[in-house]
């Protein structure tokens, strides 16, 4: 059986990408979504590989269910995405205890959840592959977006560690650092603040989702790299 893979937050912008990509490779494609069911649905009709999971992933007892019914109805899991998230511009002191639940659920405890309900059984069958997908943002930091910065620096040190815990059990664990990506999480900035951000990028232009479908596609069929953060960005950041 080809290998299976249950991308969170699949059926709109980066994850989407991914799916398409990877589906188009021949995997079978579990493309979870919450409330962009439409998107979601289309991107089913348009992929035979992909099938799409409705689920909260800030939620256990919703993980479970998925990660449960996944399990019987394909035997495995080989690969698992984390790509869900939100983000919300903010200053650090009009930030309100729902907005710390809301983001840091959303983006970081998803990805512990739903890796923590995947990984048993990764670990039983000696073998997996965990990308997750922060921000370069979890690198540097970001002015009026505290909580995201503090939520995808969480995933990479999640990566880090777990990298090191699974290693013996064969399973890879790496991170993504996006920088700017032409995605509907970045449609609040007007084209003057686009051309403006433009000129920083020593490459002189935004990334694209293809950019970081072809990074995952390379780190599920590597062998050798565990535990890195790679940040596309365009030399954006360069650590």
């Amino acid at each position: 059986m080809n290998k299976v893979v249950l991308i969170t937050g699949g059926s709109r912008g980066i994850g989407r990408e991914i799916a398409i990509t990877l589906a188009q490779k021949g995997y079978q494609v579990i493309a979870n979504y919450n409330k962009s069911e439409e998107q979601a649905k289309k991107l089913k009709q348009e992929n035979t590989n992909i099938e799409i999971f409705k689920a909260d992933v800030s939620k256990r007892e919703e993980v479970h269910k998925m990660v449960e019914e996944i399990i019987r109805r394909y035997h495995k899991i080989d690969v698992l995405i984390n790509n869900a998230g939100i983000s919300e511009s903010k200053i650090f002191t009009d930030v309100t205890d729902e907005d710390w639940n809301k983001i840091i659920n959303n983006d970081l405890y998803s990805a512990f959840c739903t890796t923590q309900e995947v990984i048993t059984s990764m670990i039983n069958r000696k073998e997996g592959c965990i990308i997750n997908i922060s921000s370069i943002w979890g690198l540097v930091g970001s002015s009026c977006e505290t909580i995201y910065s503090i939520a995808k620096a969480g995933i990479d040190a999640m990566t880090k560690s777990l990298a090191k815990e699974m290693g013996p059990s064969n399973i890879r664990v790496n991170s993504i650092a996006p920088g700017i990506i032409d995605t509907d999480m970045n449609k609040c900035y007007n084209q003057r603040e686009i051309e403006d951000i433009k000129e920083k990028i020593p490459l002189e232009k935004i990334g694209k989702t293809s950019d970081i479908a072809k990074c995952v596609n390379w780190l599920i069929e590597d062998e050798y790299t565990t535990g890195q953060v790679i940040s596309i960005n365009g030399g954006w950041v360069i650590l």
